[in-house]
């Protein structure tokens, strides 16, 4: 689904992302892990066009999206989440999800004028399907409830309900489970992995949580110091030392035996 080509991205002297190359399995949920400055986000905000690559490409499904807007690239399936969740805050949660699909006609002011019937029609079916969507994701309780006052992992539920609200080819997560309860994860964890099975949907997500990382994601990518590290299962990668001298420094497989 997603091929990245010797990507790289310089912030002046920094090589926040240093010549990476991967690939993102259509119908995968694939982890992305690695110690805080690593280059995970940025190569996040590469592939979703927040930053035009320094050199590199990344083709989506086959096709060359280099440098992108992140609106463009959202027309062609590409979305992404956010660490911290970008609600509307002064809109219910129904109408965030409402607010997603792109071109309604209700956003034409002559339609409005002269095709009011037409807008009404369009605006009941999105209302339909964004109810759909909060049922989905056990939110419906919360359907008039100002996005706003959610807690930090109804935010996080809410900002994958959007992604339902169009039909993606691929979500990038940016540390979903970051601030979530236990009990709220657990059902995030089930809505991405229903996602996936029921409706195909392909994922990369950014994670710190290796317990919820070997739950739904295979494989998992190592990043460190800008560079893929390596590539496995979470077994795998758990267990491969230069992982572990990644996150604890030099000696870290010594370090790890000697508190074990």
């Amino acid at each position: 689904m997603i091929s990245v080509q010797n990507l790289s991205k310089h912030f002046g002297g920094i090589h926040a992302v240093d010549n990476v190359s991967l690939e993102i399995g259509k119908g995968s949920i694939t982890g992305l892990i690695g110690p805080n400055g690593a280059g995970k986000t940025t190569l996040f905000n590469v592939v979703a066009g927040v930053h035009k690559p320094t050199s590199g490409s990344v083709l989506l499904d086959g096709e060359d999206v280099t440098g992108l807007q992140p609106h463009e690239l959202f027309a062609k399936g590409l979305l992404r989440t956010f660490q911290i969740a970008h609600e509307f805050s002064t809109l219910t949660v129904l109408e965030n999800l409402m607010m997603v699909p792109s071109d309604q006609p209700g956003e034409d002011l002559r339609q409005t004028w002269f095709n009011f019937g037409h807008v009404l029609e369009v605006e009941n079916k999105i209302r339909e399907r964004a109810r759909e969507v909060a049922d989905f994701l056990e939110i419906s309780h919360l359907e008039n409830e100002l996005a706003g006052n959610l807690s930090g992992g109804q935010k996080k539920l809410l900002e994958l309900g959007r992604t339902m609200m169009v039909e993606p080819k691929i979500v990038f997560l940016d540390e979903v489970g970051a601030g979530v309860n236990r009990t709220l994860l657990k059902t995030i964890g089930t809505a991405i992995q229903r996602l996936n099975e029921e409706y195909g949907y392909t994922f990369c997500m950014i994670e710190h949580d290796m317990d919820f990382i070997g739950r739904l994601c295979d494989p998992v990518i190592v990043m460190a110091e800008g560079k893929v590290l390596t590539e496995g299962t979470v077994e795998e990668v758990k267990n491969n030392e230069e992982v572990i001298e990644a996150y604890l420094g030099v000696g870290g497989k010594r370090k790890q035996e000697s508190t074990a």
